[in-house]
């Protein structure tokens, strides 16, 4: 019997002291023996978002706790583990060294391999933990950071057919909750905020949504919900303006990815058509519910990571250094940071180099 490679993987791109084993299995879908998690959020609460210092501070406090207790749960011994994958970036530069430094003291000490992971890949292949991907499929990648189109066409293989031209779809959540006086994090709270709303009460601006290809904008419509705020009269139209701001994002994504689908089709000749939606954002079940639909009209399967695995995470990482640990990409130990790394270094545009808004 050929014995399964365990990877352990690192998180520390930002508020997340995340530490999980993942083992390779006969199905494609790797087995998930630990996923430990440590969120920051009491530290940063007071501060209305993430300190990097303070992050920092933490993961280095927590990193080594959090790491045995990933391999006690796994009932893994160390010496069975076959390589150490971390994130190299993009991320808080701070907060990464902490977890590149962990890695890389603890794949010399095992004398393992060693494999920086692109943070975003990790989002990218999050599907792969319970369902069987195939090779290509379209992605939206929505995050605090980051919104994307992408084709992905394999490992470490991307086209990019639209990225936000300001603000990313998180980012854009977390101020609004902010101007409405949700508490931090109040960006996955804002949907429960909507819900007592009237989503027909404001009508708020929809940027670029008939050009620009698959390029998504949000500036506008955060400064809308800014100018919105400072008429509101009562508590009930706090929640009007969460639902009409919930409504909006949803038509914008519609219409979005309706534009992504034809021009995926246009460039993929295959019988089955997926689309991949993660990041942290596509924890929204209003946002998933939208995109079920737009893919059901459009001949899409719609796939979604475990609600778990939406978020920051080890497992993704883990799974993603098992992926490349198997095809030998290995790194030496004076790989950097990188707090800006993007997910399509190679990317091939659709009309030439840069985002065009024609």
């Amino acid at each position: 019997m050929t014995k399964k490679s365990i990877i352990l993987g690192i998180e520390t791109s930002c508020d997340e002291t995340a530490v999980a084993l993942v083992q390779d299995s006969d199905d494609d879908i790797p087995k998930i023996l630990s996923n430990v998690i440590s969120s920051q959020f009491d530290i940063h609460k007071e501060f209305g978002g993430v300190v990097p210092e303070l992050a920092a501070r933490s993961h280095l406090e927590k990193i080594n706790l959090i790491a045995n207790k990933a391999i006690l749960e796994s009932n893994v011994k160390i010496n069975e583990i076959s390589g150490i994958a971390c994130t190299s970036g993009p991320g808080l530069i701070i907060c990464l060294s902490v977890g590149l430094n962990f890695a890389k003291g603890m794949a010399s000490a095992l004398k393992v391999p060693f494999i920086g992971i692109n943070h975003l890949e990790g989002h990218a292949l999050s599907p792969k933990l319970h369902t069987k991907l195939r090779y290509p499929y379209l992605l939206l990648l929505i995050s605090g950071g980051h919104s994307q189109y992408l084709i992905v066409n394999g490992l470490g293989e991307y086209e990019r057919l639209g990225t936000t031209i300001d603000d990313a779809l998180g980012e854009a959540y977390d101020k609004t909750a902010k101007i409405l006086g949700i508490e931090f994090p109040g960006g996955p709270k804002l949907e429960e905020f909507a819900k007592r709303g009237n989503p027909n009460k404001f009508k708020l601006p929809k940027p670029i949504l008939n050009k620009g290809g698959c390029n998504l904008s949000f500036a506008g419509l955060k400064t809308a919900i800014l100018r919105t705020s400072r008429e509101i009269k009562n508590e009930q139209e706090k929640f009007d303006l969460a639902a009409s701001f919930q409504k909006t994002i949803e038509e914008i994504l519609y219409v979005k990815t309706k534009e992504a689908f034809k021009r995926f089709k246009k460039i993929n000749t295959t019988n089955k058509y997926n689309f991949v939606v993660a990041g942290g954002v596509a924890a929204n079940s209003g946002i998933r519910n939208k995109l079920k639909k737009v893919s059901e009209e459009n001949n899409f399967k719609s796939i979604f990571p475990d609600l778990k695995l939406c978020g920051d995470n080890a497992a993704m990482i883990a799974m993603v250094g098992l992926e490349k640990f198997k095809n030998k990409q290995f790194d030496n130990l004076e790989l950097a940071t990188s707090p800006r790394l993007p997910l399509d270094e190679n990317a091939k545009f659709l009309k030439g180099p840069g985002v065009t808004l024609d």
